[in-house]
């Protein structure tokens, strides 16, 4: 790969495939291993072939709708067996931080009922009311009104702090795309004049050190495989590890020229992860 001057999009090739292998594959979920309810081509043959050299492959997902356990019944359904403990998504990562910053706070949720409730069963007081609150959570939300607005400009105002489940400007999805948390933060900053403190989904570095917390020896290699290059590719620069940019979902082959965050790899799927020898011993 190549870069030219900074006014001008980066150059990259789109047929590469990965060279090696790593220890640990930390793989994005919608438009990296699936796009709505499907698979990606090629995703249960990649993970297939990773698990049976004994690498770890973990699934991170900003998507904060859906909990650990349903990720892990819709990909075992698709034919990826998975268990609770390989996925984490933003919902998890924000309970961690606010565990360790504001344990049992009072919070205003814009946001969806998986979200709120996992956030109840770790003993956090999830309201509707403006008064007396903690912490004001944006999130994807598909009921967003003004209503929600309007309480969320009130709690700021009288003091709560603003923290962010994800930043993502939208979500992609059969044929479509759908708005998410990066709009509904937009309006509330807009509103009140305040920035979001705290975006703990990817990029931030708050998900990988869960990640590595949780889930991963520090001295493995990784690799962190998605279809964002403003999520998944700068969250693998900010932790100083291998990205591969996957051309499935949010970028393509026609905006992948507009990309200014430079990924180790681009790869048209996930099953250009696997090196050459490998998927011809695959296709034997």
């Amino acid at each position: 790969m190549r870069t030219n001057k900074s006014s001008t999009p980066l150059v990259f090739p789109t047929n590469e495939s990965v060279n090696k292998i790593y220890d640990a594959y930390l793989l994005d979920l919608d438009g990296t291993v699936l796009l709505g309810n499907n698979l990606i081509t090629g995703a249960e043959t990649t993970i297939s072939a990773l698990k049976s050299l004994g690498k770890r492959v973990i699934f991170i997902s900003n998507n904060s709708t859906s909990s650990a356990a349903s990720y892990a019944k819709k990909l075992t359904s698709l034919g990826i067996p998975t268990e609770n403990e390989d996925i984490v998504n933003s919902t998890m990562v924000l309970i961690n931080f606010l565990n360790e910053n504001i344990p049992k706070a009072r919070l205003l949720v814009i946001g969806e009922l998986d979200l709120c409730n996992e956030l109840k069963e770790n003993g956090f007081d999830v309201t509707d009311s403006e008064s007396n609150v903690d912490a004001v959570i944006a999130s994807f939300d598909r009921n967003f009104k003004y209503e929600k607005l309007q309480a969320a400009f009130d709690a700021i105002e009288n003091g709560a702090r603003f923290f962010a489940t994800n930043a993502d400007k939208y979500r992609p999805i059969e044929n479509s795309a759908e708005p998410d948390a990066g709009a509904i933060i937009a309006a509330i900053e807009a509103c009140t004049g305040k920035m979001c403190e705290v975006n703990v989904g990817k990029p931030s570095h708050h998900t990988v050190d869960y990640i590595k917390s949780k889930f991963i020896d520090l001295n493995d290699k990784l690799i962190i495989v998605g279809d964002r290059p403003e999520t998944d590719v700068q969250m693998a620069i900010n932790a100083s590890v291998d990205s591969a940019l996957v051309l499935s979902g949010a970028t393509n082959e026609k905006n992948i020229l507009n990309v200014q965050i430079k990924p180790t790899y681009v790869i048209n799927s996930v099953i250009d992860l696997l090196p050459d020898n490998i998927l011809n011993e695959l296709k034997k």
